[in-house]
């Protein structure tokens, strides 16, 4: 017969205690479940009760090892600590994992600042889960620009090797969705549902875990109703495909709160609706928003991370050819804009969209729209024979902020399909000639006096929108500062129309990665990036100042593109040059935004502490197409009337509305802050060293170490695992490798040779052991969750009791056990029982105490437990110690 909470071993299920014997089967509770096993298969194991009592002593190395491996495995599924990850990891960073990983399934929207980190949190978050296996099957949505960017970033970060999603592969006999467990793949492509594309993804297995990034994208507007990854989304939603879902967005709130509440009814349809009242839903989004400020978060010493900006705004103005040539553009513009409105709504959205796209290029740079309109000519002359009366519909906006543009201008320009205005042809000529006799750009070449005379010896990092630009830009400073100064990064890992210090036109290439890697160990000068291309790169090594040599309409653009060099790791207050030509309606246009960001910066500033934080929510709600407005419209105002127009149009931007939905939201969110530091665990990879060095020597393998370098021949024990190597050559324990090489031998836990070491250690049947060391006792207790129903990735919490000097005892959590552990020197001469004279009975009854301590302590810990149940773990006990 076994007896209540005896424990036992099962040769599948590992170490259990008996709930209930009853005769043939004995129901057994294994951690996180219970099982109905025959008793045959049970073997009785010591608990550490038995042990005090029978005065059954272990060696004092094995009682530490198994004592610092449960203190390690509680502190990393809590905190993912111990990750693998090959970058120093921040409190705020930390503080997410620790969020997401109490429940299961988890359902949280990060809102993040940019700058922050996002796929180092979705990295630590996936980890724990993909080491613990409760996460098998994984599909990752992100834009189009960003895939390859979540896959190396994973991959080099993590080691968590993900494949991506190729349309021409998935075909109804490939069986792509169900043969491929961990997918990154771009959501704008993904969404499209052809042939049966989306049938195969909903018959294939279900998803352990749905990551979205930019996941405002998933819209659902009233009136023209939900774009078409929402529909993809939801249908895996509601068909019970995804178990747990992880959305990143920096702007969730896009100004209307039916999409807002519909994204948040995606992640828990059972809590969120649009349909629901506003102040309903308010005091739950606790549960599901998490939003982290530059502002306040800090490194592990409390120190803030991020400095304030300096802007340097400068000015230009056009030189005598320039100012005919925007004039001449301006008139075809209102005359485009005039012909427009007597088509149809289908011709005018048409019309409308490429002279929003033509206005766009063109305050980017001259070439930018000379190219546009060469590439036209050259194909109305081609096809004007065979041009048809076919019109296409771009009615719906895209989900991709200015993708709508783009695609018409692209139509327009390769196709004769429609016209802007009567006699396009003459008009185009006349721009394409005027253009042509501007030989260089005044704004190009101010920026060059710019750095000459402000930044000289500096790196400097420049953001256009347009490759165009950014080929006249590089030919601008390899010609004053030498062809090998300049590297590129677009969409593309291409450039067309580069024109070298000789004369030369030619087309670079290179791949972003290599070009970022030059330019942050300083073997280049400047970076010419497109906002495409510079997205998910790191550029902050080495540089701390940025010129945008356009300005997007979109100020949240610019503070996306300051982010790239405005993130942690930046050693200096990052510096921000501007150009802008007063004399231009777009510049006046510019001058009253920034006064009317100011004033809602102000307005902010009355309602939170840190309201450079929120602008970026603010202007998030405003969107794209609200900016396209203001500067196309702006153009056709006289000087008179322009101030009350402003001021008309813009009232919505940053209006009592907007505010009140952002403090809201701020209000209503989980966030990082410096109160909540001391909570964060301090422990990192350099702290997994004495024990596995002792795993090492306790399996009779002395391990080469030189200057924190492992090398050993596997112990037997650990080799009956697949995978596992015979021999081991320079595995690290920290987050600084001098190349990629060295990057896979980065060990932590999910690192397969050092879970075995953990396994192996767990499962030993000791419990109590004699140390030489210390005046108190400390005692180790397991909290799990009473209800076998929660399967949240913290299954358990190792914390300690011991006493202070004046022997009142205190609860110790898992890190601290894990400093006390890490500072033993046990095991160097094994101590006999009869060291000491206390009595079985003292001992039982000072762990009883200690037992009835850390229960009525528990709520400290904050423990994500329905009904915490304790079990006895180990206790050490110091041979000094007098009770």
């Amino acid at each position: 017969m076994f007896s209540k909470d005896q424990q036992v071993q099962h040769p599948r299920f590992g170490t259990g205690s008996v709930i209930l014997d009853q005769g043939e089967t004995v129901i057994v509770r294994f951690g996180d479940h219970i099982e109905s096993c025959e008793a045959t298969l049970l073997t009785r194991r010591i608990g550490l009760m038995e042990a005090v009592r029978m005065g059954q002593w272990s060696p004092s190395l094995d009682v530490v090892l198994k004592a610092q491996a449960a203190a390690i495995r509680s502190l990393n599924d809590s905190w993912g600590v111990f990750s693998r990850s090959r970058i120093d990891l921040l409190p705020h960073q930390l503080w997410v994992c620790h969020r997401a990983l109490r429940q299961w399934p988890i359902r949280l929207l990060i809102a993040d600042d940019v700058g922050l980190g996002k796929t180092i949190e979705a990295g630590l978050i996936l980890w724990p889960l993909l080491a613990s296996s409760q996460v098998r099957r994984l599909l990752i949505l992100t834009p189009a620009s960003l895939v390859e960017q979540w896959q190396y970033r994973l991959r080099t970060l993590f080691d968590i090797r993900l494949g991506m999603y190729r349309p021409e592969v998935d075909t109804p006999r490939a069986d792509f969705w169900s043969t491929h467990n961990q997918i990154v793949a771009s959501l704008p492509t993904l969404r499209s549902d052809r042939k049966g594309r989306h049938e195969r993804l909903l018959d294939a297995p279900r998803w352990d875990m749905l990551i979205v990034d930019e996941a405002h994208h998933l819209n659902a507007d009233e009136q023209t109703g939900k774009t078409l990854g929402y529909q993809l989304v939801e249908k895996l939603v509601a068909e019970n495909k995804v178990e747990s879902c992880l959305f990143f967005s920096g702007t969730p709130h896009r100004g209307k709160p039916h999409g807002f509440w519909s994204l948040m009814a995606l992640l828990r349809p059972d809590t969120f609706s649009p349909m629901r009242q506003e102040k309903e839903q308010l005091p739950l989004l606790r549960q599901v928003l998490i939003r982290n400020f530059k502002q306040k978060v800090t490194d592990m010493a409390g120190k803030r991370l991020f400095q304030p900006v300096t802007q340097h705004p400068e000015t230009y103005s056009y030189g005598e050819n320039e100012a005919a040539f925007y004039q001449l553009l301006t008139r075809f513009i209102l005359a485009g804009n005039a012909y427009a409105s007597g088509l149809d709504k289908t011709g005018r959205n048409q019309v409308t969209l490429v002279l929003i796209a033509m206005q766009k290029i063109a305050s980017s740079s001259v070439a930018a729209i000379r190219a546009a309109l060469r590439t036209r000519l050259v194909r109305i002359r081609k096809d004007i024979a065979q041009m048809r009366a076919e019109q296409v519909d771009f009615t719906r906006a895209d989900e991709e902020e200015d993708a709508d543009l783009l695609e018409a201008l692209n139509s327009w320009m390769s196709q004769a399909k429609f016209k802007l205005m009567e006699d396009e042809i003459p008009h185009l000529e006349a721009l394409l000639e005027s253009a042509t006799a501007i030989v260089n750009e005044s704004k190009i070449l101010r920026i060059g006096t710019i750095i000459e005379e402000k930044f000289a010896e500096r790196s400097i990092l420049l953001f256009t929108e347009y490759k165009a630009t950014q080929a006249l830009m590089i030919s601008t400073l390899m010609a004053r500062f030498g062809e090998n100064t300049v590297g590129f990064i677009n969409g593309d890992d291409r450039l067309e129309g580069v024109r070298l210090p000789t004369g030369r036109e030619v087309a670079l290439t290179g791949s972003r990665e290599d070009t970022a890697d030059a330019f942050n160990r300083g073997h280049i000068r400047f970076l010419v990036s497109t906002e495409a291309g510079g997205e998910g790169i790191d550029l902050q090594e080495h540089c701390y100042t940025l010129i945008h040599v356009d300005l997007p309409w979109n100020p949240m653009r610019l503070h996306q593109r300051v982010g790239r060099l405005n993130r942690y790791g930046q050693r200096h207050p990052v510096e921000v040059v501007t150009i802008r030509n007063p004399g231009t309606v777009e510049s006046r246009i510019w001058g009253k935004l920034e006064q009317k960001i100011t004033h809602i910066m102000e307005a902010l500033g009355h309602a939170m502490d840190e309201p450079e934080d929120l602008m970026q929510m603010v202007l998030g709600m405003a969107g794209p197409r609200f900016f396209n407005e203001l500067f196309t419209e702006g153009q056709q105002v006289t000087s008179d009337r322009f101030a009350d127009w402003f001021d008309e149009k813009a009232r919505s931007l940053g209006g009592r509305s907007a505010i009140s939905t952002v403090t809201d939201l701020v209000g209503h969110c989980q966030s990082f802050d410096l109160s909540q530091l001391d909570d964060v665990p301090k422990k990192d990879l350099p702290d997994l060293i004495p024990f596995f060095h002792s795993m090492l020597v306790r399996n009779r393998r002395r391990p080469d170490r030189e200057d924190g370098v492992f090398s050993f021949i596997t112990p037997d024990a650990w080799q009956k695992a697949p995978g596992i190597r015979s021999r081991y050559e320079g595995l690290i324990f920290h987050r600084n490798p001098r190349d990629s090489d060295e990057a896979k031998k980065i060990v932590g836990v999910g690192h397969q040779v050092f879970d075995q070491a953990v396994a192996q250690a767990i499962e030993w049947e000791v419990a109590l052991a004699l140390i030489d060391e210390g005046l108190a006792p400390l005692a180790l207790f397991r909290f799990q969750d009473a209800v076998t129903s929660q399967t949240g990735q913290v299954r358990q919490v190792v914390a300690g009791v011991t006493a202070n000097s004046k022997g009142i005892l205190r609860l110790v959590r898992d890190e601290e056990v894990l400093e006390i552990l890490n500072g033993l020197k046990s095991g160097s001469g094994e101590l006999q029982p009869d060291s000491i004279a206390i009595a079985p009975e003292a001992i039982e009854l000072w762990l009883d105490k200690a037992r009835q301590h850390a229960i009525a302590a528990a709520d400290t810990l904050n423990l994500p437990f329905r009904k915490p149940l304790l079990t006895d773990l180990i206790l050490l006990w110091p041979v000094a110690c007098e009770l």
